[in-house]
């Protein structure tokens, strides 16, 4: 797997390119209450550790919708994490699937070769000659690893999101390269046991 500290696009809760502002960042979404107390369960898309660590989560439009105060490990992934809106267990479900947002000068620098989601979602996929064949729609990962969904005008293939499949990445000019045998269709990722 290359080097991805991942804020958008983990699978599980399958979140789409989000609407935000490009200084908001998806970091996690609200997967649901925990018990009784109005604990939320978040799934972090990065580093769980980090996740609760960069203030409070934001909506798309930048309006703070709960405050982490504390957290813990949880079951699957997932942080139980006390919130300062002091939510009750049937708000917090009605909100399960909400992504939540931080801005992006609250996270740190990648690193070379390391990359965030957001910035892969939207760069055009070439293939090894430098010819397009679409543009990167999401980041899954399917329970191998990351995993690039690119839609074109031949329909969506995935790429893992690895050095020999994708040996060049220029977020800065907008494309990255793909190594068109190491791709599956959207039909393959079915097969292969994969949502698609």
């Amino acid at each position: 797997m290359r080097g991805d500290i991942s804020p958008q696009g983990r699978a599980g809760l399958d979140p789409m390119p989000s609407s935000a502002p490009p200084d908001l960042v998806v970091i996690a979404a609200l997967a649901g209450a925990h018990g009784v107390r109005g604990e939320a369960k978040i799934k972090p898309f990065g580093d769980a550790g980090a996740a609760c660590s960069y203030g409070p989560f934001l909506d798309a439009s930048g309006q703070v919708i709960l405050t982490p105060v504390k957290a813990k490990p949880g079951p699957s992934g997932v942080l139980i994490v006390t919130v300062r809106e002091g939510l009750t267990r049937e708000q917090l479900m009605a909100m399960k699937g909400a992504l939540l947002h931080v801005p992006r000068a609250a996270l740190p620098a990648p690193d070379e070769d390391e990359f965030y989601h957001a910035d892969l979602i939207g760069l055009e996929a070439r293939d090894e000659d430098g010819a397009p064949i679409g543009n990167v729609r999401a980041v899954q990962d399917f329970g191998a690893g990351d995993v690039l969904e690119i839609a074109g005008p031949g329909g969506v293939i995935y790429a893992a999101f690895t050095r020999e499949a994708v040996p060049e990445v220029s977020v800065k000019e907008g494309w990255l390269r793909v190594r068109l045998p190491d791709v599956l269709d959207a039909g393959d990722q079915d097969q292969a046991g994969g949502e698609g």
